[in-house]
């Protein structure tokens, strides 16, 4: 495992990435907006995705709520992963006695990527960027 990154999910992500710029500094990359992207459909003006790396070792994922039962403020942890392997072991672990979200694929922004509940109410997401 390489790192664990919070994923914070927002009524208004573009008002949150702007105001947590401002308190933390930092640069905004890999913003991925809603409009035009594959599964995103009526879901337009939405982010995605969008990092704020405070620094090399402080970094924030921030997301559009896309669910009416998801609440602003809502935290899921990210793992980036080093291996298919590693993924693979790791989803069928949490997803034994818990539940699936997004089952784990290929992604268009080129990783193998899942979400996870586990049994304790936990959500994981799990990433591994193909090289």
């Amino acid at each position: 495992m390489k790192k664990i990154i919070p994923n914070i999910n927002f009524n208004n992500c573009r008002e949150a990435l702007e105001y947590y710029k401002t308190i933390f500094g930092g640069e905004v990359k890999n913003l991925q907006e809603s409009d035009n992207t594959p599964g995103f459909e009526g879901q337009e003006g939405k982010i995605v995705h969008v990092e704020l790396h405070i620094n090399n070792e402080c970094i924030l994922y921030l997301v559009d709520i896309f669910s009416e039962r998801a609440e602003s403020g809502n935290m899921d942890l990210i793992l980036e992963l080093e291996s298919e392997e590693e993924i693979n072991k790791l989803y069928e672990a949490l997803s034994k006695d818990g539940t699936i979200k997004f089952e784990l694929q290929k992604t268009f922004w080129g990783a193998y990527h899942a979400i996870v509940t586990d049994r304790f109410g936990v959500t994981w997401g799990l990433n591994y960027m193909l090289h």
